[in-house]
C-alpha cells in the first residue's frame, strides 16, 4: 500500500513539473510571437541599399521612434545591391505613405541594425502591401568612429601648437612673450594705455564743447545765428566787408603816398628836404627871420615916428575917426 502511494506521489509531482514547463513554453511561444508580430496582421515592404550595414533577419523596424515591425529577409539582386524585405503592422500603414524614406540605423551607439522609416507627406498615398520605399544613406558606426579619429588627430596637432606657442610665450619671445615677462614693456604699455585714456577723455571734452558751441549758434537772437539764418544780415555784413576793403584800399594808398613824400623830404634836392636835411640851408633861414623881424621893429619905430610927424598927422587922425565910426555901426547892428 505504501509503495503504491509513493508511485502515485511521484506521478504527481512529474505531471505538474511538466504542465508548467508546456506552460511556460506557450507563454515563451506568444511572447517571442508578440515580439515577432507573428499573431498581428502585417504588410510586407521592401527597400534597397548598397550596403547592409550589419541588417540581419529578425531586427526591428521602427516608425518615429515607435517598433512598427521586423526585417523578414535579406538578399542581393543586381548591380550588387541588397534587397531588405520587412513587415510592419497593418494599422500602422495609414501613416506611412508611398515617398516616405528608409535608413538603416542601431538600436543605441553598439547596439542591433534596425530600419527606420521616416518622412512622408500626406498629399501623397499610403503604402500597399509589396510597395519598394525609397532608401537613403546613413552615417554608420565606422563612418562615426573614422571621423572622431580625424577629429582625434587634429585636436592633437592643436594642442601640440598650443603648447609651442605657450613655451615662447612663457620665453618672452614675440610681443605677447615681452609683455606679459617683460617689466619694462609691461609698464610701457600701461603709459600707452594711460595716454590713450587720457586722449579719450580729452576727445569727450573737445566734443561737448563742440556741442555747447553749436547749441550756442542756434541761440535765437544771436550773432551767429543771424549770420548763418538771416539773409538780410548776410548781405549787410558783406556790404561793409567791401566798405571796409575800399577803405584798406585808400589807406594802402595814403600809406603809400606818405612813403612818397617822406622819401622826398629826406631828399636834399627839394625845399622842404633842403629845409629839413641841409643845415647851412637851415641856418640861413634863422638869419633871414632874424634880419625880417629887425626890419619889422625898425619898421614899426617909423610908422610911429610918422605919426607924430606934423605932415602926416592928419592923416593918421582921419583913419582912427572911421575905425570908430565902423565900430559903433558894427556895435548898433
Amino acid at each position: 500500500m505504501s509503495n503504491n502511494s509513493e508511485s502515485n506521489k511521484k506521478s504527481i509531482i512529474v505531471g505538474l513539473f511538466t504542465f508548467l514547463g508546456l506552460v511556460f513554453f506557450v507563454a515563451a511561444i506568444f511572447v517571442l510571437g508578440g515580439n515577432q508580430k507573428r499573431f498581428t496582421k502585417t504588410i510586407g515592404l521592401k527597400a534597397e541599399f548598397n550596403d547592409a550595414g550589419g541588417l540581419k533577419a529578425g531586427n526591428n523596424v521602427y516608425f518615429s521612434g515607435v517598433k512598427i515591425g521586423t526585417i523578414k529577409s535579406i538578399k542581393l539582386v543586381e548591380n550588387s545591391h541588397v534587397e531588405v524585405d520587412f513587415t510592419v503592422e497593418e494599422k500602422s500603414k495609414e501613416y506611412i505613405r508611398k515617398n516616405a524614406e528608409v535608413r538603416i540605423s542601431s538600436e543605441g551607439f553598439i547596439g542591433n541594425k534596425t530600419i527606420v522609416i521616416q518622412g512622408g507627406t500626406t498629399d501623397v498615398a499610403e503604402v500597399e502591401d509589396g510597395d519598394l520605399l525609397q532608401s537613403v544613406k546613413s552615417v554608420d558606426t565606422e563612418e562615426r568612429m573614422a571621423t572622431l579619429q580625424v577629429n582625434n588627430q587634429n585636436l592633437v596637432a592643436i594642442t601640440n601648437d598650443i603648447k609651442k606657442l605657450s613655451e615662447k610665450i612663457a620665453n618672452g619671445e614675440g610681443t605677447i612673450g615681452a609683455v606679459l615677462t617683460d617689466s619694462t614693456m609691461a609698464l610701457q604699455v600701461r603709459a600707452i594705455m594711460a595716454s590713450l585714456s587720457q586722449t579719450a577723455t580729452n576727445t569727450v571734452k573737445v566734443s561737448n564743447a563742440l556741442h555747447a558751441f553749436t547749441a550756442k549758434l542756434n541761440t535765437e537772437g544771436s550773432l551767429a545765428n543771424e549770420i548763418l539764418t538771416d539773409t538780410t544780415v548776410y548781405h549787410s555784413l558783406r556790404a561793409s566787408a567791401a566798405q571796409l576793403e575800399g577803405i584798406t584800399q585808400t589807406a594802402s594808398a595814403l600809406t603809400s603816398n606818405l612813403e612818397q613824400v617822406s622819401a622826398k623830404m629826406n631828399n636834399e634836392d627839394n625845399t622842404l628836404g633842403a629845409l629839413l636835411n641841409d643845415e647851412e640851408m637851415a641856418s640861413h633861414m634863422k638869419q633871414t627871420i632874424f634880419n625880417l623881424e629887425q626890419g619889422t621893429e625898425k619898421l614899426d619905430q617909423n610908422m610911429e615916428a610918422l605919426q607924430h610927424n606934423f605932415l602926416f598927422r592928419g592923416f593918421f587922425k582921419k583913419q582912427a575917426k572911421e575905425k570908430e565910426q565902423a565900430a559903433k555901426e558894427a556895435a548898433e547892428q
